[in-house]
C-alpha cells in the first residue's frame, strides 16, 4: 500500500501549484524568446493582457440590459 501523501496533507497541494506555476513561467519565457522579445517586452505584453482581462467597464450584471 502506497502513502496517502507524497510529503503531508497540507504540503503537497502547495507543492503542485507552486510546481504548475514554475512550468508555466518556464514556458512562457521559453516561447517569448522564440518570438524575439526581451524581458521588458514580455512583462508589457502580460500587463496589457491583464489589463484587458479584468477592465470592469464593460461588466454588466445578469439580467440588466445593456443600454448605449
Amino acid at each position: 500500500m502506497s502513502a496517502p501523501y507524497l510529503i503531508g496533507r497540507v504540503i503537497d497541494p502547495l507543492y503542485a501549484v507552486f510546481i504548475g506555476a514554475g512550468a508555466a513561467a518556464v514556458r512562457i519565457r521559453r516561447e517569448e524568446k522564440e518570438k524575439g522579445r526581451d524581458v521588458s517586452q514580455s512583462v508589457e505584453s502580460l500587463k496589457e493582457r491583464m489589463n484587458i482581462l479584468f477592465e470592469k467597464d464593460d461588466v454588466i450584471p445578469a439580467g440588466v440590459p445593456k443600454v448605449h
